[in-house]
């Protein structure tokens, strides 16, 4: 039997939508206004859910505060109030859009996951657009 835990967070960050190898006008015409070269922000809402068997010592699919805490570390500090261009490693050479940032994130947190544990992350860049991610193993 499988069960699934979620937590939510939310970290808010800036970003600039372009590729350095196009011209201002090419990367207009594809990212619009998320290309301002000043920048734009989001307050990103995250939801983070492990699936697994239920732990029959503690009761537990996952300790919650672990997820919570590596939640804290590995995103909320990384990300929150930053540049994603200019101050997340991650995307000093990745276009910073929120299905990139999503896997990056998945990349970040899987590592807490046992071999029996699936993850999925969703993210909203707004109330309105949000990306899911997950990966089939």
């Amino acid at each position: 039997m499988n069960v699934t835990v979620s937590r939510k967070a939310h970290f808010n960050a800036a970003h600039r939508l372009y590729r350095k190898d196009w011209s201002d006008k090419q990367n207009n015409a594809i990212f619009g206004k998320c290309s301002n070269p000043n920048f734009h922000g989001h307050n990103y809402e995250l939801i983070v859910s492990v699936t697994g068997p239920i732990d029959p010592n503690t009761g537990y699919v996952m300790d919650m505060k672990v997820l919570k805490d590596y939640i804290k570390s590995e995103v909320e500090d990384a990300f929150d109030h930053k540049n994603l261009n200019l101050e997340v490693p991650e995307f000093s050479d990745t276009i910073p859009t929120a299905e990139n940032i999503v896997v990056v994130i998945y990349n970040k947190l899987k590592k807490i996951l046992t071999k029996e544990q699936r993850m999925e992350v969703v993210l909203y860049e707004t109330p309105r657009n949000f990306v899911t991610y997950s990966e089939n193993l």
